[in-house]
């Protein structure tokens, strides 16, 4: 993992009591639908809801898969909307920030990119629909990142679990003074909410006696 982004998430990960008592409640029925998979020994899929499939939800796929990998644990993260719009510039603006290098892949009007967060560490990130062929059919986790999304979306098929974490969107500052605050804000916020998440899991060891 980059040293600045590994630094990043052992600052965030002595702060959890800044999450409220109500919203880690929350967070907890998510680690325990990824614990009984870890205990299960089946893959860990989770996929983060939007509407546009822009801002947020790209957040949660790559913050996911980093504090994961920060607590050392393998699994796969995935985006998706109800509508295909294109990864949003200041969304990608704010990972940068945070450390990420983040190369675009081709110039279509909905361009796919790589965010790099270590050596052979990396999510694909790009817009696309709840039904797209790239996304898992079964044994995965909808994470609801907006409102809109959630209440658009009244059944997601092949989902064992779906749960609204839902955060405020900061397109409405688009364009203004405060915008990349308030990236750089949602950013945060969703980083400490993931790590917080697998903080919580227990690693599973196999010992053999022989």
């Amino acid at each position: 993992m980059k040293q600045e982004i590994k630094e990043r998430c052992e600052i965030i990960s002595k702060n959890f009591k800044e999450i409220s008592p109500e919203r880690k409640i929350l967070l907890e029925k998510l680690a325990c639908h990824i614990q009984e998979k870890l205990n299960s020994g089946k893959e860990i899929n989770l996929v983060y809801v939007c509407t546009h499939n822009s801002r947020r939800s790209h957040f949660g796929q790559v913050w996911a898969k980093v504090a994961a990998d920060f607590y050392g644990f393998n699994i796969n993260t995935f985006s998706a909307g109800t509508q295909a719009t294109s990864f949003n510039q200041n969304a990608i603006n704010a990972l940068i920030s945070s450390g990420f290098e983040v190369k675009k892949l081709d110039e279509t009007q909905n361009p796919k990119y790589e965010v790099i967060f270590g050596e052979n560490k990396s999510n694909l990130c790009f817009s696309k629909t709840i039904d797209d062929e790239t996304l898992p059919k079964e044994n995965f986790a909808a994470v609801m990142t907006c409102g809109d999304a959630d209440e658009n979306c009244p059944f997601i098929s092949g989902c064992d679990l779906r749960i609204g974490t839902t955060y405020f969107d900061p397109k409405s500052y688009d364009n203004s003074i405060l915008q990349d605050e308030k990236y750089t804000e949602r950013s945060n916020q969703i980083s400490m909410e993931c790590l917080y998440v697998f903080s919580l899991i227990k690693k599973i060891i196999e010992c053999n006696p022989n």
